[in-house]
């Protein structure tokens, strides 16, 4: 028999990668009787690299399962779907020859979703924008969560930034009283973006439509429980506006789905070239579309002959995703209110064109309003939390805006000072450019130097010949580090870069136990990862 579209459906539903003959225990009926894969989804720069798709992997192994092929190991901090297909195309043989059964040999296009047009729809039927999301704009009711966002008035917007800094940073401070939102310090918030409309302009110009056609894509497969890829009826404009990402760089799937869309058999045979799993394919796929930074307008700009259907574009491209902040305000100190910290994302690539992240594009040009104007929020908890005890001392590094959970966790110290209590040694490490640019809250962080709840150390980077970064001043407080962490059993945080500059923190602190705790580098090892357990060692970074 031949390998169809129900068994590849099937395969993509799952998760692990092991055949079972006969019966089955509970454990290990996730396989059942047909083939399954292990594909792990992970990331280099954190510690704990596909450690469950590893730890699957393995248990499975213990349970009887007859492994088809080697459990997959995809990095999303290189390309993660490259990862995937040179996996997969080992696979799908290796599952076609243990059930005897034959190959369809090259994968084919196979529509998902059905369009229908509503020509004669009235106005009043359609979805527009948040009114989609939200299902209701005018009686929110709480709790807020990702399929309810709460509609926030921004009640201050402020440039963190000096005069002479070429950058941007903007403080950001929500309304939620009433709200009945909750929030602890460390938490995240969760911003619902917009797309700009310059883009999703270009596109319906591009692919020769007109954006507000309504429409409604359909699933044809009967046995999948999402009846659309997004709110529908809806137009071409806000499908692309509120809900497909067109900023990042196009997955090499869509590129093989677009090849068939150019009338100039060049420009089919370069798309098909860089969705292949070829060495050469990789290599143009890793410099025209990742170095060079194209998502799907530019691809559409740069190569003319390619004019694909709009709607088969809407299947194609991913949802657009909300972006998470760390709050940078405490609820003891702004109970009604949620800060965040945001730097405004824009940067020229490498064709001469200026890429703006969507969000912080978007709320740059959010400020207060009457009538309000209005963000939707959610708020994600974390593990990312102070000591029960304020006795406890803390060390925080979070360079740039980093620095945005210490703002909220040298808040809850300070109203905890003034109510009386006693506090523990509350220590920062910030670094930033310069001091006259982007020293973030310098004024704030000042008056708490100033009536002693804070201890300050920063790192100016580019204020000498030399660049001095947080890592630096940390080598130089070894004996601070020390009697923190290993003579007060005090707590550590790290916010901020986790390929460069978490990763050095965590050298500089294993150096730190072994020197002044008289220790191996393996036990020093155990006891970072005993203050790991103990949550005394937190991290809360990003790539």
């Amino acid at each position: 028999m031949r390998v169809v579209r129900s068994l590849a459906r099937a395969a993509a539903r799952r998760t692990l990668a092991y055949c079972f003959d006969g019966q089955t225990t509970n454990a290990a009926s996730l396989a059942l009787c047909a083939p399954s894969e292990v594909f792990g989804l992970g990331n280099k720069t954190y510690e704990h690299y596909n450690e469950v798709a590893l730890y699957v992997d393995h248990r499975l192994e213990q349970l009887g399962a007859n492994r088809v092929v080697e459990c997959g190991l995809g990095d999303d901090d290189a390309n993660i779907e490259d990862d995937f297909i040179t996996w997969k195309d080992k696979f799908w043989p290796a599952v076609c020859e243990y059930f005897n059964i034959e190959g369809a040999g090259e994968d084919v296009s196979i529509r998902q979703y059905k369009l229908t047009e509503h020509n004669d729809m009235p106005a009043d039927k359609v979805y527009s924008g948040e009114i989609a999301r939200l299902h209701s704009f005018k009686n929110q009711r709480a709790p807020y969560d990702a399929k309810n966002p709460f509609l926030a008035p921004v009640k201050i917007n402020r440039e963190l930034h000096g005069p002479t800094s070429e950058r941007s940073c903007m403080h950001i401070e929500f309304n939620i009283e009433g709200s009945k939102m909750r929030y602890e310090a460390g938490d995240h918030l969760a911003v619902y973006p917009v797309n700009s409309a310059e883009l999703v302009n270009k596109l319906g110009a591009k692919c020769q439509v007109d954006l507000d056609t309504v429409i409604t894509l359909t699933n044809t497969d009967e046995e999948s429980t999402k009846k659309h890829p997004f709110p529908c009826p809806c137009t071409y404009r806000t499908a692309l506006t509120h809900y497909l990402d067109i900023t990042s760089n196009p997955r090499t799937h869509i590129l093989k789905e677009l090849a068939e869309y150019c009338s100039d058999p060049a420009d089919k045979e370069r798309l098909k070239l860089m969705s292949s799993t070829t060495a050469e394919g990789k290599a143009l796929f890793q410099q025209w579309v990742i170095q060079e930074n194209r998502n799907i307008v530019h691809i559409l700009e740069d190569v003319p002959s390619l004019k694909p259907a709009l709607d088969h574009l809407c299947e194609l491209l991913p949802r657009l995703q909300c972006r998470y902040y760390s709050i940078s305000s405490s609820p003891k100190l702004h109970p009604n209110e949620i800060h965040i910290t945001a730097v405004v994302v824009e940067y020229k690539t490498p064709t001469g064109r200026i890429n703006r992240g969507v969000t912080t594009s978007w709320l740059k040009e959010k400020h207060p309003s009457d009538p309000p104007c209005l963000v939707p929020i959610f708020v994600r908890k974390s593990q990312f939390r102070l000591p029960s005890r304020t006795t406890t001392p803390v060390v925080m590094i979070g360079p740039g805006t980093g620095i945005a959970p210490f703002r909220a966790f040298i808040q809850e110290r300070d109203v905890a000072k003034k109510d009386g209590k006693e506090v523990g040694d509350t220590i920062l490490y910030f670094g930033c450019r310069k001091r006259d640019e982007d020293f973030l809250y310098h004024e704030e962080l000042q008056q708490y130097v100033d009536s002693g709840t804070l201890t300050l150390h920063t790192a100016f980077s580019r204020e000498q010949a030399n660049k001095v970064y947080v890592t630096h001043l940390l080598e130089q407080n070894k004996e601070e580090l020390w009697r923190v962490i290993g003579e007060k059993n005090g707590h550590i945080y790290v916010c901020g870069d986790a390929r460069n500059m978490a990763r050095d923190v965590h050298n500089i602190l294993l150096k730190v136990v072994m020197e002044k705790g008289n220790m191996t580098e393996l036990q020093a090892a155990d006891y970072i990862k005993r203050m790991d357990s103990q949550k005394r060692y937190s991290s809360d970074v990003w790539s």
